[in-house]
């Protein structure tokens, strides 16, 4: 089948699709969604058929959140129909759709820390299974049957981020779903984790159950699904198997471009240090090292990548730099002046940028317009302030300056953020954070959740600023772009640095490898403070710092 061009908007139907039986297990006819001022949905149709795993592609903005929201029973359509194992039905609430089958696991994960695995699986549907041995039996038989591997006492708090999807599938398995909406399920995922994430997939596909896979990963897409549809601008474009097209092709239909690579052809890196680092040590609670004996230096024009799975001390990294916690023991220079003594706000003042990881708890004020929004942070700068006033209309005109640069797809700068899908939302901060020519950025997870053609665009940012001499620390669990992006590579595992890598010669495996803490022959271990090396052993490293807490609420993909 000859893929579509980027311009039709036609269903392409593959000769052969993989169903497993006649009836759909989920079919969406004429979807219509809107909104004031905007068409998130425009008559969709989307077919998922028993046993399979169909991937839902498309641009930030594109309206597949909407879409599945409105599966989900979270939003009513204002036109169109759904089916489920061939019986029409319409949905009032999650609860609806959770009693015909459906379940959603969202992007941020939705659990206690404080209780233990069986606890959060329970917690709402107590009447299934009670609260004790049925409960524990049916987690056990649910966790055995797919593979998940979960512990029914274990503590939520205490397990890593691969684990927390597991329990949230679970979660979704013990209310009877045999539909899960997956959404953006290997954002956090080091390659290991997500071939393990794979491997469950396969087994529920095993089992009659179907998956609907959201991501923007295409190459993940096309080794996972059975089915791919692609929505551009609410619209459905087509329906294609993976075995009859590419991540370019995919791309095309996307956003009408090639899928852009993060390679950094010429070297920019100056012997100017920007920001340094000097045996950095970070305590918890109980005296416990979040961070220990952190040094680095970044140089005008470089570009540090940090790489680690999620809660090995990233946050805590992130928060020492920017002055939301203040380091026990250690030093932070930037461009020579200590920065002991400085609160956040002079931080920002003097250069220092930052794309939080968690954009609605560090970035964003949801309920406010979104030229409130570009202001953040920089409220005593140009062009927001004028002397000791606000200059509104200064700050209103460069928001849409932004809008457009950035292509953040919204009605109007006066909306809120919490309107935009979650992409979007992230191109307000790059572009806000960019605008301001920062000599440092702290760049925390830059492109999650954004689609091909932002991801290029943010990419391409990066690079411009770099050249001009910008120091930046690249944090990503996306491990094509920290290689393609860094000069410099480090790893941190349980809180300390403890391998350096060359992203010349280092493969995504070798280092999601090194940062589970195994051990790869392209790395090295850190230079030691003084210049005598000294073997790092991640087997004898401390408990690992606290995780990054996932409780966020579900980003809107389109309003």
């Amino acid at each position: 089948m000859a893929p579509l061009s980027p311009g039709e908007c036609a269903i392409a139907t593959s000769s052969s699709p993989p169903k497993a039986g006649t009836v759909p297990a989920v079919e969406l006819t004429g979807i219509t969604k809107r909104f004031p001022g905007v068409v998130a949905n425009h008559d969709i149709h989307l077919v998922v058929h028993r046993g399979t795993v169909h991937a839902l592609c498309g641009e930030n903005g594109a309206g597949k959140s909407t879409l599945m929201k409105i599966l989900y029973g979270m939003q009513k359509p204002d036109e169109g129909t759904i089916s489920v194992d061939g019986q029409q039905v319409t949905f009032g609430s999650p609860g609806d759709a959770i009693d015909r089958g459906i379940g959603m696991v969202h992007q941020h994960f939705m659990l206690a820390d404080n209780l233990t695995v069986l606890e959060n699986v329970v917690l709402g549907s107590e009447k299934l299974h009670g609260i004790g041995a049925r409960a524990r039996a049916k987690i056990v038989e649910l966790s055995e049957r797919y593979g998940l591997g979960v512990r029914p006492d274990a503590l939520v708090e205490d397990l890593g981020v691969a684990d927390r999807q597991r329990v949230e599938i679970l979660k979704v398995l013990y209310r009877g779903a045999t539909t899960l909406i997956l959404d953006e399920p290997t954002a956090v995922l080091v390659p290991q984790e997500v071939d393990a994430l794979f491997d469950n997939l396969r087994e529920l596909k095993a089992e009659g159950l179907s998956v609907i896979f959201i991501s923007h990963k295409l190459g993940e897409v096309l080794s996972v699904a059975d089915e791919i549809t692609v929505i551009r601008r609410g619209t459905t474009v087509g329906t294609v198997v993976p075995a009859e097209t590419t991540t370019k092709q995919l791309a095309e239909l996307m956003v009408g471009s090639e899928l852009p690579t993060p390679e950094t052809a010429e070297s920019t890196v100056t012997d100017r240090p920007v920001i340094e680092v000097d045996q950095l040590r970070l305590l918890g609670e109980g005296g416990r090292a979040l961070l220990d004996d952190i040094s680095f230096t970044i140089h005008a024009g470089e570009v540090l990548g940090l790489a680690g799975v999620e809660g090995n001390g990233q946050t805590e990294l992130i928060d020492a730099l920017i002055g939301l916690k203040h380091a026990d023991s250690g030093t932070l220079r930037l461009a020579g002046e200590s920065m002991a003594d400085w609160q956040t706000r002079k931080r920002r003042e003097h250069g220092i940028g930052y794309i939080p990881e968690d954009r609605h708890r560090h970035g964003l004020l949801l309920e406010a317009p979104l030229w409130e929004n570009r202001i953040l942070g920089h409220v005593t700068e140009k062009p927001n302030s004028k002397g000791f006033w606000l200059d509104l209309k200064a700050a209103q005109a460069d928001t849409r300056r932004i809008v457009e640069e950035y292509d953040v797809r919204t009605p109007g700068i006066d909306v809120d953020a919490a309107s935009l899908s979650g992409g979007n939302q992230q191109k307000l901060i790059v572009g806000r954070e960019m605008s301001h020519a920062p000599r440092f950025l702290i760049a925390a997870h830059p492109t999650r959740g954004v689609d091909v053609g932002a991801q290029a665009q943010i990419w391409d940012q990066i690079r411009e600023a770099r050249r001009e001499g910008l120091a930046v620390l690249l944090i990503s669990a996306d491990l094509d772009e920290l290689i393609g992006l860094s000069d410099t590579l480090r790893v941190i595992y349980r809180g300390k640095l403890v391998a350096d890598a060359d992203p010349a010669t280092i493969t995504p495996e070798e280092l999601g490898s090194a940062m589970t803490g195994a051990a790869s022959g392209h790395l090295e271990a850190p230079e030691a403070p003084g210049g005598t090396e000294e073997p790092a052993d991640p087997g004898t490293a401390e408990a690992p710092a606290d995780h990054t807490d996932e409780s966020a609420a579900p980003e809107d993909e389109a309003r």
